[in-house]
């Protein structure tokens, strides 16, 4: 029996420690943040690399679930008699909930394991040490610039998603399955407001990109500095980054829609 009790202690010991350790670094980049703006350079590169080398994917995947999006809304709302309102239908999937979340989802798996490897292994090469050793501040210079071109990015992206998914809908109801051109668009411009569903989805982009870029810069900054460590930080950076953008679409959604 104490030698459960230990282990829970230690358990929730360690549990407090890293929590602690995330709080501190998190308060740090907010303030770093500000500074790292004036060297705009740095922040611009990282919103190319994380941003535009994510399009391909984010296109492709936004183009899919649009035509998936489609034909579903377009068999169920057919049953009712409202197959034109499938404009609207799709529209709101994508900017309420699909875009933002599907994006936070692929943007963890693309960025956030690439931004993890990077920092794990600039920390296994004594990079940040060598930092540190000339005076150089290592948060100040190469996780800030990333955690505010992570934080930019990602809402860019899911407006891409979101609107390449439109078109992606308007190609397999209009041309495909034969709805009014007119109807789907009206239908669409009506049922869709810019600050209740858009600014929700913007909203909810901002979020999950803040929660997956600190994620993905924890796990690397803080990775043990082996190639076995950098691996399991990977790792570890898509799993949790999951389960943090699921849990904070079902907080963020209950909040807003009981607003």
């Amino acid at each position: 029996m104490m030698a459960l009790a230990a282990r829970v202690g230690a358990g929730l010991r360690t549990l407090l420690v890293d929590v602690g350790a995330a709080t501190r670094l998190f308060l740090t980049l907010l303030a770093r943040s500000p500074r790292a703006l004036a060297r705009f350079v740095l922040v611009r590169e990282q919103i190319f690399y994380l941003g535009n080398r994510s399009l391909s994917i984010i296109g492709v995947s936004g183009l899919f679930v649009g035509f998936v999006l489609a034909l579903q809304g377009y068999y169920t709302l057919q049953r009712y008699g409202s197959a034109e309102a499938v404009g609207m239908l799709v529209a709101l999937s994508l900017v309420r909930e699909l875009g933002p979340v599907v994006t936070a989802l692929l943007f963890a798996g693309r960025a956030g394991t690439s931004l993890t490897a990077e920092i794990g292994l600039m920390k296994a090469g004594e990079q940040l040490t060598a930092m540190e050793m000339m005076a150089v501040d290592p948060v100040q210079r190469v996780l800030a610039p990333r955690f505010l071109g992570g934080f930019i990015a990602m809402p860019l992206l899911a407006a891409v998603f979101s609107a390449v998914g439109i078109i992606g809908g308007w190609l397999v109801a209009v041309p495909l399955i034969g709805i009014d051109a007119g109807a789907f668009w009206s239908q669409m411009q009506g049922g869709v407001e810019v600050w209740a569903d858009v600014g929700n989805g913007v909203i909810k982009s901002l979020v999950f990109g803040l929660t997956v870029t600190f994620v993905a810069l924890l796990q690397g900054y803080t990775c043990k500095p082996t190639p076995e460590g950098v691996s399991a930080a990977t790792t570890r950076t898509v799993v949790l980054s999951s389960l943090a953008v699921l849990a904070l679409d079902f907080m963020l959604t209950a909040t807003m829609f009981s607003i």
